[in-house]
C-alpha cells in the first residue's frame, strides 16, 4: 500500500471485476474506498473461488483496503443514501465508480444533481447500455477463434478476464484523470467505458482489426507459436516444456548459440536465400523449417543442461510450471516483497499482495485485508454523512442498513 492518493474518498457501488478492480487500485494507491452493496451481499458475494467456510476468497481478494457499507437496496430510502454516499461534500470526494445501468437510481443526471462537480466512472458491457460480460464481449471479437491448436476448429476461452482486467485498470486512470480536470476548474464529467469498446480498441491498437481489414480474414489459430516473431514451446529429453522466445537479432544469436545449431540455420539460410538474424517475420514465415531443427536440439538434452546454459548466454526462456510450483518460485510469491500474510474476514490466513507496482523512494505500507460485508456501516454514515447515533440506529431497527 502506498499513500499517493491519501486523502481521496472514492465510493464504489459494483459487483464482479471491472470496477471493484478499479476499486482496489485506488485504493491500494491510498485512496479511501467505500463499496456499497445490498445486505447480504451483492452478486458477486459468494462467487467461486470459495474457501471451505463458504467464504468467497473472489470477493476477498477484489476488494482489499476498502471499507463496506450495507444497505437495502430495495428500499428508496436505502437507494437515497446510496445517492448521498456517491456525492458526499469534500474537495477530495465526490468520486463515484460503478457497473449499475446507466439510466437507474445511480444515473448521473440524478447523482449531478446533488453534486454539480461529481467525477462518475461507470463500467459498462456494450456500449448502447445492453449487457455485456467479460466471456460474451470476447466470444463477440473473434479471439475464441485465434486461440488453441491448429489443428481444433472448436472456440477457447481464455481463463483470464482479460477485458474486465483492462476496463479497471482504464477506469483507475480515468478517474484520476477526470479529477485532475476538475481540480482545473473543469469541473465534474461521467466517463463511461463499455467492455466492448475497450475490447474493440485494444484489438484496434494491436493491429488485429486492419490485418483482418486488410487480409479479408482473421488470424488463424497457431497453438503456442508467437505471431510474427519466433517463439514456442518445446520438450526437453526429460520430457520438460521450455518456452522460448526469439524476437531480437540479439535474443537469436543467443539462442542458436546456447543450442548449438547455428551451423544448421546458417545452411538452412544460404538455401533459402535469407538472413533470420535481420529479419524476425522470415523467422516466423519459415518456422516449419526451423522447428525441426530446435526440436532436436531441445530434444538431446535435459532441461537441467539446458536452462544454466541458457541463462549463462542471455536467451529469453520460460519453464512452464503449475500454479503449484509457481508458488514456491521466489520471482513470484515466495519471499516477494508485494505479498503479505493477513488475516482475511473469512478467518483464513493467507498471502495477499499490496499496490502491484513498487516505488523505490516510498516505504510500502502494510496490505488491508477486505471488510467484512457492512463492517463500516456505522463510521461511513456518521463520519462521510453526518448523520447521529439515534438515526443510525432506526435505520438498523427498520432494515435499511446492515
Amino acid at each position: 500500500m502506498y499513500e499517493l492518493l491519501k486523502g481521496l474518498r472514492v465510493v464504489e457501488g459494483s459487483a464482479f471485476v471491472a470496477a471493484p478492480t478499479c476499486g482496489l487500485y485506488l485504493a491500494q494507491m491510498g485512496a479511501e474506498v467505500i463499496r456499497f452493496d445490498n445486505i447480504g451481499g451483492g452478486p458477486d458475494f459468494r462467487r467461486w473461488p470459495l474457501a471451505g467456510n463458504g467464504a468467497s476468497l473472489y470477493w476477498e481478494g477484489l476488494n482489499k483496503g476498502k471499507k463496506s457499507v450495507a444497505l437495502d437496496l430495495s428500499r428508496a430510502e436505502g437507494r437515497e443514501l446510496a445517492q448521498r454516499l456517491a456525492t458526499a461534500p469534500g474537495d477530495d470526494a465526490g468520486l463515484f465508480v460503478t457497473n449499475f445501468p446507466a439510466d437507474g437510481f445511480l444515473a448521473y443526471d440524478r447523482l449531478r444533481a446533488l453534486r454539480d462537480d461529481l467525477v462518475c466512472v461507470r463500467v459498462m458491457g456494450w456500449a448502447d447500455g445492453s449487457q455485456g460480460m467479460d466471456y460474451t464481449i470476447n466470444a463477440a471479437l473473434g479471439l475464441p477463434q485465434m486461440t488453441g491448436p491448429a489443428d481444433d476448429e472448436r472456440p477457447v476461452n481464455h481463463v483470464l478476464a482479460a477485458w474486465d482486467l483492462l476496463t479497471g485498470a482504464y477506469c483507475a486512470f480515468a478517474l484520476v484523470s477526470a479529477l485532475l480536470a476538475r481540480t482545473r476548474g473543469q469541473g465534474g464529467r461521467e466517463i463511461r467505458a463499455p467492455l466492448s469498446d475497450i475490447g474493440a480498441a485494444t484489438m484496434a491498437n494491436l493491429g488485429f482489426t486492419a490485418e483482418t481489414l486488410l487480409t479479408g480474414h482473421q488470424r488463424p489459430r497457431m497453438g503456442n507459436d508467437v505471431f510474427g516473431a519466433f517463439g514456442r514451446d518445446f520438450t526437453t529429453r526429460d520430457g520438460q516444456k521450455l518456452m522460448l522466445l526469439a524476437i531480437t537479432p540479439r535474443q537469436w544469436a543467443k539462442a542458436l548459440d546456447a543450442l548449438g545449431i547455428g551451423g544448421q540455420v546458417a545452411a538452412l539460410e544460404a538455401e533459402l536465400g535469407v538472413s533470420f538474424a535481420t529479419d524476425e517475420g522470415l523467422r516466423f514465415t519459415h518456422r516449419a523449417r526451423l522447428y525441426p531443427l530446435f526440436e532436436a536440439a531441445f530434444a538431446a538434452k535435459t532441461a537441467a543442461e539446458l536452462t544454466p546454459a541458457f541463462d549463462a548466454g542471455g536467451v529469453t526462456w520460460g519453464a512452464y510450471q503449475t500454479l503449484e510450483a509457481a508458488l514456491s518460485d521466489t520471482r513470484l510469491y515466495k519471499d516477494n516483497p508485494l505479498f503479505e500474510t493477513v488475516r482475511h474476514p473469512s478467518g483464513l490466513s493467507y498471502p495477499a499482495p499490496g499496490a502491484m507496482g513498487s516505488i523505490p523512494q516510498d516505504q510500502r505500507g502494510p496490505v488491508r485485508p477486505a471488510p467484512a460485508l457492512g463492517q463500516h456501516t456505522d463510521e461511513v454514515l456518521s463520519e462521510v454523512l453526518g448523520l447521529p447515533s439515534a438515526e443510525i440506529a432506526r435505520l438498523h431497527d427498520q432494515g435499511v442498513v446492515a
